[in-house]
């Protein structure tokens, strides 16, 4: 019987291991590592596109082992059909019993050498189809494995499209948040009262921002307890206001344009109100946020609320900040504290 050789050579994920399939050798695939899995690769390459990467590896690779199962499936009929013809044959040999002797013993002895050559190759034929079948199991035991892998690969690549997408948008906040604070208008806002918070004297509003040190309201209403905090972004310090309620409302100090209002770094969720002329009011830790970007807020308007849940042994606190520009300035002089 002519051999013929088997070939399995997935691009990355093939070792070659050599075994006889009835007198022809055939290539074993062998399992990679992750790591081996990588080797090759061009390098640095972003993880997004190193996973997809390896994907089209994978889905290679398990072409390339489809091939082999149909060719695998082929030479097992090829070699079933074989012995089944040859069994025949056989089986019709063995019944001639001593007949070939009625013709000479030469004729006895070549029937009986026809024979045991017929046996010796059905023997062969049941061989190699039994290690075609073998083969054949350790092939899909590897498009298993290969099927595994595939899923691993596809979920750690959308882990890691989620987390780009993450860490774009915390970038597009980050640069929202310093961008706030560039874009304050010339001129002052009008100033509209609200139901909360409010200056009890509409002179300094009408003068502006500035006017209010040292009169500025607190944007809690009722009794608020504060303690100084800073927070990294900042230049300068800020204020913890203890909320005097739960779920406790948080009004603007002032009439603005909300510049930001979104969730920032160690902020949590944070609103940026530009009050004009370079001054900026900013609300942090906040449970939601009641106002929109570009949206405009009168003095004394809710804008946001504090959690309605204590965490831990401390009540809800509001971080405020005041700016001018992007230099912190000290709240407890605006506030008269």
């Amino acid at each position: 019987m002519q051999s013929r050789k088997l070939a399995y050579l997935p691009a990355t994920l093939v070792l070659m291991g050599s075994f006889a399939v009835g007198g022809t050798t055939a290539a074993e695939p062998m399992r990679l590592t992750p790591t081996q899995y990588q080797a090759g690769l061009p390098n640095p390459v972003p993880p997004v596109q190193r996973a997809e990467s390896l994907v089209s590896t994978i889905l290679r690779d398990q072409q390339t082992l489809q091939a082999e199962l149909t060719n695998v499936d082929l030479r097992a009929r090829q070699v079933r059909l074989r012995s089944i013809a040859r069994g025949r044959a056989f089986v019709r040999m063995t019944r001639a019993g001593l007949l070939p002797a009625s013709r000479g013993v030469e004729s006895l002895i070549e029937h009986a050498s026809s024979v045991e050559s017929l046996r010796r190759a059905l023997d062969r034929d049941l061989a190699s189809e039994q290690d075609l079948i073998a083969l054949k199991a350790r092939l899909l035991a590897r498009n298993a494995e290969l099927e595994d892998r595939l899923r691993e690969m596809e979920a750690e690549r959308q882990l890691m499209e989620s987390n780009r997408v993450a860490l774009e948008a915390a970038r597009d906040r980050a640069v929202a948040f310093d961008r706030a604070f560039s874009g304050s208008e010339d001129s002052p806002h009008t100033a509209i009262y609200g139901a909360g918070a409010g200056p009890a004297d509409p002179i300094p509003v009408a003068s502006g921002f500035a006017a209010l040190k040292g009169r500025l309201p607190i944007p809690l209403t009722g009794r608020a307890e504060v303690r100084p905090a800073k927070r990294r972004a900042a230049s300068g310090p800020a204020l913890e206001m203890l909320a005097p309620t739960r779920g406790a409302v948080v009004h603007a100090v002032y009439a603005g344009t909300v510049a930001f209002a979104d969730e920032y770094a160690d902020y949590g969720k944070s609103i940026i109100v530009d009050h004009g002329n370079g001054y900026f009011t900013v609300s942090a830790n906040l449970a939601t946020i009641e106002v929109k970007v570009g949206e405009d807020v009168g003095s004394g308007s809710r804008i946001a609320t504090l959690s309605d849940v204590s965490d831990g042994p401390d009540q809800p606190a509001l971080y405020f900040e005041i700016r001018r520009g992007t230099d912190t300035l000290d709240p407890a002089e605006w506030f008269g504290i």
